[in-house]
């Protein structure tokens, strides 16, 4: 495996750079490619379209007053998570790094095409074309937090929890289609919090479980002993709560 060729393919964030440095330790990545964000107003206006305005109204409020108030309350939950668990935050070398404005722009298709991958790892970034996954003959793999189909989409393990669904409470780890979250399984785990956590901490456990299963996808895909596995249960995709969403589940629910 010396000389196979590995690359990220991501978004900007803490979980990419833990990502990159627990496979880096064991299977050296050679280039990371980071898409930049989408525009906030072009990303609202396809959710109002798609959503309906009522319920991204209810999502914007939870995202600016509800999560601060959750994060804040949750500083030295995350900070033992993490040093438990052993994530890396820390920076990428910056030499390996090439900013491209989306994953789907034409930069990123001549990149691949140039570098060559044996293997596509992607972590965090919006729904890949099928220009893009096309683009070079090789697997693309990424780590969902969620148990899928059941939990497609976001914020898996919170929608688990608020639906009494603990069992299907975890992270999957798959091959990438140009669906949301459809692609062949290759790995789950489940995810069990404790009472200490909230919506804040749910990804940083999910992503601890996860990349140990990430681990061991990219050791059978760069030795072609990759295999997916059969999944039960209806497929749904979910997406972020309301704020009135979530504040019945606290109340009723006790979900935090």
């Amino acid at each position: 495996m010396e000389n196979k060729k590995i690359v990220l393919l991501a978004g900007e964030g803490f979980s990419t750079h833990a990502v990159f440095h627990a496979i880096n330790a064991t299977f050296p990545i050679a280039h990371v490619i980071i898409e930049s964000p989408v525009d906030k107003k072009t990303f609202l206006q396809r959710r109002i379209k798609k959503l309906g305005f009522f319920t991204v109204v209810g999502q914007v409020l939870f995202q600016a007053i509800i999560v601060p108030l959750l994060e804040r309350a949750a500083g030295k939950r995350k900070q033992q998570i993490i040093a438990e668990t052993g994530l890396n935050g820390s920076d990428i070398p910056a030499h390996l790094v090439t900013a491209v404005p989306s994953v789907n722009d034409a930069q990123t298709i001549a990149l691949l095409q140039q570098w060559q991958p044996d293997l596509v790892i992607v972590n965090g970034t919006r729904i890949i074309s099928k220009n893009v996954l096309n683009s070079v003959p090789c697997r693309f793999i990424n780590t969902h937090a969620g148990i899928t189909p059941l939990y497609r989409g976001v914020h898996g393990t919170y929608w688990a929890l608020a639906n009494q669904d603990v069992a299907n409470s975890g992270v999957t780890v798959h091959l990438v289609d140009a669906g949301i979250d459809t692609g062949g399984v290759l790995y789950q785990a489940q995810v069990i919090p404790t009472g200490q956590d909230s919506f804040v901490t749910y990804p940083l456990l999910q992503l601890a479980a996860g990349l140990p299963l990430l681990q061991q996808a990219v050791h059978a895909a760069l030795n072609n002993t990759i295999s997916t596995i059969s999944v039960n249960g209806p497929s749904k995709l979910w997406h972020h709560p309301t704020a009135w969403q979530y504040l019945r589940n606290r109340i009723f629910k006790k979900i935090k």
